[in-house]
């Protein structure tokens, strides 16, 4: 299917070049189709890169396991290669373009002979949006093809967008011999282009999913005036009908995914409110015409964690699971079924490396085990994720896990403040996760490991849409984790996290005051729905609470790490921090030294 037509002519010509430098034995071009897709599974079953699952349990369904030493992204082996240093920022790994490309096609010489060399056209976000962006990936894994297809908008349709748009992200893969010490992912975002080696794990090598629909997406969205971050999508529909869509971020182990797909509580159920699940894990907004922000979900499935996914977690994610997916790195049962930590049913007979099962050798699934399928296998799916507009966002909402200080929610006081509490947000870590209790790992945007360029230019991006006539989304931050003095989680979690968002749309229309603070409008008394409940009396106004001092420590931290970023820190986000700190000076120069 070598394409043809005079904007497809640099597509063609970077192919032959790929071809020369890392000899495959064939070249197939992808056109997304049902049999393709067929015949690769065939391959892989023939292969052992794929092994089947109980038909019946697991319709269409398969395992692959990864080898032992490639099983998560490594931050440590992912640059941004920009000209200046200064560009790729702080926050990333850094090495000069021509160092860079010399180091890897190094590696990419002869690495697929032998091997098929697939063209991968793709788009990110609904074929005929405005807002999609699409790409091109080369690789030599037949796991990887089979992925993207299910991630993106893959196939004949991409390749005649790329020759409408005349642009598109080049991202060359290859497994290599899956060495270590020979493992390397390159982002050019001068370029637009990626390139990978040495690891077939997902965030590694479906280079349309972080590669490009963060790392490089930051970088066109900061160029074109738009963002690609790292949120999930929900709609709310409340009993008269009406939806608003909300953004947020959290860093990983703050329940992204739960929140994405909640299920309201029985109370809100019979009330009539809805959830609606638009994405779980990326983000691409764009000022509309109405001034508004307007999203879509650049993925057209997910690639999610199975260890902790339940039907007590999560049963949309576990329903979406029932047909059609691919699972990574999990356990099986003597049955032949998909099994994790965390399932509730069923035990692994054999563990994630095809040993069986023993406890001495650690858990049965790895802990970054992963599920692939297509979203619209989801049971709240939003048809409204293939509308080309995308949704119009009411609220962005951040968050992190924090056991003490932070409140269940606040409203940041306007944009700018906003910006800052995303800027702020991070995890205080657990004993289990490092041996060190109330470590605090900020995570800005929860974009740490994924933006692509320098974290104190990205902030001023973010300032730059708070601008006459723009009629932004109003910002939040949540905190589900508060714990009380035995160390007891204080909010219930899960489908009693649609109380908060109740709030704050009411909040987005008008409806409930709060009550100001230093640090932002926290609900007032009797705003919160909490009815049928089953909290201890004080555990509201404790979750509430706003502990002043608490927080004009924060603040000082704050300004530490805003300083760790340079002389391109934004000096209205340096002024933000200062407004916010002498509120706090002043509350405490008052008579009472905590806010509730």
């Amino acid at each position: 299917m070598r394409s043809h037509g005079s904007s497809l002519e640099a597509l063609n010509r970077w192919v032959d070049d790929v071809a020369r430098l890392t000899e495959p034995a064939a070249i197939h071009w992808c056109d997304g189709s049902d049999a393709e897709y067929a015949a690769l599974v065939e391959t892989m079953l023939a292969s052992g890169d794929l092994l089947p699952l109980d038909p019946e349990k697991h319709p269409r369904s398969y395992l692959h396991r990864s080898s032992p030493s490639d099983v998560a992204r490594v931050e440590h082996l992912t640059f941004v290669c920009t000209p200046e240093q200064e560009d790729a920022g702080p926050n990333n790994h850094w090495m000069a373009p021509a160092e860079a490309h010399a180091k890897i096609d190094a590696l990419f010489a002869g690495a697929m002979r032998g091997r098929t060399m697939y063209v991968i056209p793709y788009c990110m976000g609904p074929i005929d949006s405005p807002i999609a962006r699409c790409g091109v990936e080369i690789t030599d894994s037949p796991y990887v093809v089979a992925n993207m297809r299910i991630m993106t908008r893959m196939g004949a349709q991409a390749l005649a967008r790329i020759e409408r748009d005349g642009v598109f992200v080049k991202g060359l893969h290859s497994t290599g011999d899956l060495d270590p010490e020979r493992r390397f992912i390159m982002h050019f975002p001068e370029e637009l282009s990626i390139k990978s080696i040495g690891s077939g794990y997902g965030g590694n090598a479906l280079l349309g999913k972080k590669c490009h629909a963060l790392r490089i997406a930051s970088h066109q969205a900061r160029r074109e005036g738009w963002l690609a971050e790292h949120m999930l999508i929900v709609g709310i529909e409340n009993p008269k009908g009406e939806k608003h869509y909300i953004a947020a971020a959290f860093p990983s182990a703050c329940g992204k995914t739960n929140l994405a797909m909640l299920i309201p509580t029985e109370g809100y159920r019979q009330a009539g409110w809805k959830v609606w699940t638009v994405g779980d894990d990326i983000c691409w907004m764009t000022p509309g015409e109405d001034g508004r922000l307007w999203a879509i979900n650049p993925e057209a499935g997910y690639f999610g964690v199975a260890p902790g996914t339940s039907a007590k977690t999560n049963p949309s994610a576990l329903a979406t699971l029932g047909h059609d997916a691919i699972f990574t790195n999990v356990a099986v049962t003597a049955d032949n079924r998909a099994w994790w930590e965390g399932l509730g049913e069923g035990e692994p007979a054999t563990d994630w490396q095809g040993r069986a099962y023993d406890p001495a050798n650690g858990p049965a699934a790895h802990p970054n085990a992963r599920f692939t399928v297509s979203a619209k296998q989801c049971p709240s799916w939003a048809p409204e994720s293939e509308a080309p507009t995308g949704v119009p966002i009411s609220a962005i909402v951040f968050g992190g896990r924090r056991p003490s200080l932070v409140p269940l929610v606040f409203e940041a006081k306007d944009w700018a403040h906003g910006v800052l509490v995303g800027a702020a947000m991070g995890s205080e870590t657990t004993a289990a996760a490092t041996g060190a209790v109330g470590v605090l790992r900020r995570d800005s945007m929860a974009m740490k490991p994924f933006c692509g360029y320098n974290f104190a230019d990205y902030f001023a991006h973010w300032l730059s849409f708070d601008k006459p006539g723009a009629k932004l989304p109003r910002i939040f931050h949540v905190n589900w984790f508060r714990k009380d003095d035995e160390g007891r989680f204080m909010w219930p979690g899960y489908g009693d996290n649609l109380r908060v968002l109740d709030w704050m749309i009411q909040r987005v229309e008008g409806l409930a005051k709060g009550t100001e603070t230093p640090i932002g409008i926290l609900p007032a008394r009797d705003e919160l729905n909490v009815e049928g409940l089953d909290m201890p009396p004080g555990a509201l106004d404790e979750l509430l609470r706003v502990d002043v001092e608490g927080w004009q420590e924060e603040l000082s931290a704050i300004g530490l790490y805003l300083e760790g970023f340079g002389e391109r820190m934004p000096e209205r986000l340096k002024a933000e921090r200062l407004r916010v700190s002498k509120a706090l000076d002043a509350a405490v120069a008052r008579p009472k030294a905590s806010v509730a």
